[in-house]
């Protein structure tokens, strides 16, 4: 799997610090953001300064953290809005979640296209595959292509996503872990939160790939 050409740029946004990947293709100036959680002026800085056209917003799931901007970038650059249908009740209810951390968000706008195993998103002239890993959440997806899998809360540097909240699956984890596994050490995994890994990194350090722990539950 060859190395990215891409320009990803990292964005980490809101209390809880989710973090917002830009991928900017220069050859045909255009863009997308993954999972705009929040400080929407700031992602739309980013984008302009990535000479870049937005052309949409992908979702890896739909828990507040990670939509709570969709509603002011879209206000700006009316994109579509890919997710999976089976975190519909999360997206719906994101500004009712969001208070009850006490964060104030308005809620993202209706999603306009669903994402599900097997199909494809692009940016550009490249291609992402759609995986389905649920756990986490039930509608939870990675994108993966070009040496890189944007895993959401998945799969973190050294640990997991958490799988004590509400629609979690603990043993629906264990196998969305076992999958991402099996991509080659060489892909970069941009997490929800935390700092860039890969998947070597992980097999060899993180006790949930290399089977010393499991997902609280499974």
């Amino acid at each position: 799997m060859s190395v990215s050409p891409l320009r990803v740029q990292q964005l980490t946004v809101g209390p809880l610090e989710e973090n917002c990947w830009l991928l900017a293709d220069p050859a045909s100036q255009r863009a997308v953001l993954v999972d705009p959680g929040d400080e929407p002026d700031r992602l739309l800085a980013a984008i302009d300064a990535s000479g870049c056209t937005l052309d949409a917003i992908w979702l890896t799931h739909c828990h507040f953290d990670h939509v709570g901007g969709i509603a002011g970038v879209v206000r700006a650059r009316p994109v579509p809005i890919h997710r999976h249908v089976a975190d519909a009740p999360f997206y719906e209810a994101a500004a009712e979640n969001a208070a009850r951390w006490g964060i104030r968000l308005d809620n993202p706008p209706p999603a306009t296209h669903d994402v599900a195993e097997g199909g494809v998103v692009q940016v550009g002239d490249y291609r992402f595959e759609v995986w389905h890993v649920p756990g986490h959440a039930p509608g939870h997806v990675a994108f993966v292509g070009h040496g890189l899998c944007m895993a959401g809360d998945v799969l973190f540097a050294g640990s997991i996503g958490r799988t004590d909240l509400p629609l979690c699956d603990p043993r629906a984890m264990q196998a969305s872990l076992m999958r991402l596994a099996t991509l080659p050490p060489e892909t970069r995994m941009l997490p929800g939160h935390g700092v860039v890994t890969t998947i070597g990194q992980e097999l060899a350090s993180n006790p949930f790939l290399r089977g010393a722990a499991r997902p609280l539950g499974a």
